[in-house]
Parts: structure tokens; C-alpha cells; sequence
């Protein structure tokens, strides 16, 4: 006794074709690479972030320092900010991209001049507000603070 269900015809095939396995393949590796685009978008902003976050705990710890010692650290990038340690920030934040100290000197004009090393790598609201100044004695490093570098002074 063979018993079919009444509406449905038996099928005569029992696998997919080529064609549809490659539509389906394609349709997936579309979508891969719209969300890896999207990842790299978010991992760059996210960078960005974790940049502007660095430099407001340093300018808080630059000022206590300041308060404490009636100057700010002398020296250039890492060499002046080891002083901040372990007394007014834990350890020191390195960039995320990169794993370089932040750019860090004293000037006579301004206090001080701290920024990234390396440019913001997406378009940030935050560069609309930064110092965007050049110390005279800073340039001499290789750091002017023009934009894209987040930067900031006293």
C-alpha cells in the first residue's frame, strides 16, 4: 500500500541544483562582506574613541601633577608622561592601532601640547573642538597638532 498525501506531487528529484547552490553561495558571501565592511567601520570608530578617551585621562592627570608640583612634566612623549605613574594614572595608555605613546611636550606658550600620534581614522565631531595649535618648541618632534591629530593643551 502506497499512501500520498492529496495535494502534493512526488518529487522526482532529491537534491538541490548547481544553480541554486551558487545563488545561495553568493547571496552569503554578499553579505559577509557587507558585514566585514560595516566591522571594519565600527573597529576604526571605536579606535577613535578609545584615543579621545587616552588624552582626557592624561589631561586629568597632567593637572593634578600640576597641583601637586606647580609644573607640568618635562621631557617629550613617554620620557615626561612615566611621571604621571603610578600616582596619578595607573599605567599609561598606549595607541590602540599602533602601540605608540601619545605625543606629549611642555611649552612655554601653553603648558603643555598632548595629542595622538597618528591621525583620528574616521571622520570625528571631537576635531571640530581640539587645540589645532602649534608650539614652537613641539614642531621640532614632529608634532604640530594640525588636524587630523586630536589634540589638546590647558
Amino acid at each position: 500500500m502506497n499512501k500520498q498525501k492529496k495535494g502534493i506531487a512526488p518529487s522526482k528529484s532529491k537534491g538541490f541544483t548547481l544553480i541554486e547552490l551558487l545563488v545561495v553561495i553568493a547571496i552569503i558571501g554578499l553579505l559577509a562582506t557587507i558585514v566585514t565592511v560595516s566591522l571594519n567601520t565600527a573597529r576604526a570608530k571605536a579606535r577613535d574613541v578609545k584615543r579621545i578617551s587616552d588624552i582626557g585621562q592624561f589631561k586629568v592627570a597632567l593637572q593634578m601633577y600640576y597641583d601637586a608640583n606647580g609644573y607640568y612634566p618635562v621631557g617629550q612623549d613617554g620620557d615626561a608622561l612615566v611621571l604621571l605613574t603610578p600616582v596619578y594614572i595607573n599605567s599609561l595608555p598606549k595607541d590602540p592601532l599602533n602601540n605608540l605613546d601619545f605625543k606629549y611636550c611642555v611649552s612655554a606658550s601653553h603648558g603643555y601640547h598632548l595629542g595622538t600620534n597618528a591621525p583620528l581614522e574616521a571622520a570625528n565631531s571631537a576635531l571640530n573642538s581640539d587645540a589645532d595649535k602649534a608650539a614652537a618648541d613641539c614642531a621640532a618632534g614632529g608634532f604640530d597638532g594640525t588636524d587630523n591629530v586630536y589634540d589638546v593643551i590647558p
